[in-house]
């Protein structure tokens, strides 16, 4: 099974892959550069933004819901127009938001961390849902592998640095319910879980930063299969297609000295394992 080129252009620090169900169409950000990106038919398309954007989920058919480094908002992918809908740790400029997903339920869980040093300041992992903010795991450096049991049983992140991925247990609305247990550890092999997300058969795919795969984890945390992909840095996964079958991966090529000529790209992984669509937002 070996990973193709979705998408040539190199993205600096590439993250945040969506796939919109209605339009049928994958979306990614460029982080550094502030820039939405997609491809359709063939076509490259860009959006820039005057700050870092990271993460979206999709509300309709041509609008998505947008995570910043200040505020969430909405944008119209046809018109441009943006509504805010929530700031973002907007008084801490050193902040930034970083990894994000859609839960079951509509509501938006967002990571934030510093832009410059991680190790000494640490952001959180929040989620919007009808309206309200709230923080749900503070003290983070760097948030990431957020996902969901499609049954609503529990939420997976990680903060990367710790090498230990988390399993969180919901209540019937989605908000955390006891404390998390760890699901996946990866402190013996000091490998690096970046974005992830969970299949139709309950197991989750964690991009592994630095280590040029992807990793498939059952629901007691065990590996099932690696793959390997042409980046050294893959950032996190999204399923897509019209059957959910295929597995898209983002890529980075910061801090890469020098960077081969896939670094930073697109990749595909067709008819993998089954997924699932992406939850819409729900605002109200």
């Amino acid at each position: 099974m070996a990973a193709q080129t979705f998408d040539q252009r190199q993205n600096t620090l590439g993250e945040g892959p969506l796939w919109h169900p209605l339009r049928q169409q994958l979306f990614w950000f460029d982080i550094p550069n502030c820039k939405l990106r997609s491809q359709k038919d063939g076509q490259a398309l860009e959006w820039a933004f005057d700050e870092i954007v990271t993460a979206a989920g999709w509300l309709d058919e041509t609008k998505l819901v947008i995570a910043s480094e200040s505020q969430i908002f909405t944008y119209d992918l046809e018109t441009n127009a943006q509504t805010h809908l929530v700031d973002l740790e907007k008084d801490v400029p050193s902040r930034r938001s970083n990894d994000g997903r859609i839960d079951p339920w509509g509501g938006f869980w967002i990571g934030t961390m510093s832009k410059t040093d991680p190790t000494q300041e640490k952001g959180g992992i929040y989620r919007f849902y009808q309206g309200e903010l709230r923080l749900l795991v503070p003290d983070v450096a760097i948030p990431n592998s957020i996902c969901f049991a499609h049954d609503r049983s529990c939420a997976y992140y990680t903060d990367t640095p710790t090498h230990l991925v988390w399993k969180q247990m919901l209540d019937a609305e989605g908000w955390p319910l006891g404390e998390p247990i760890v699901h996946v550890d990866l402190r013996k092999k000091k490998l690096n879980p970046d974005g992830a997300l969970v299949d139709q058969n309950g197991h989750i795919w964690i991009a592994l930063w630095g280590a040029s795969c992807i990793v498939e984890y059952n629901e007691q945390g065990y590996e099932v299969q690696r793959i390997s992909v042409p980046a050294k840095q893959p950032t996190c996964p999204a399923f897509g297609g019209p059957d959910f079958t295929d597995l898209y991966l983002t890529s980075a090529l910061e801090n890469l000295n020098p960077p081969s000529a896939q670094d930073g790209q697109v990749f595909c992984l067709k008819n993998v394992v089954k997924g699932q669509a992406e939850y819409a937002v729900s605002l109200d």
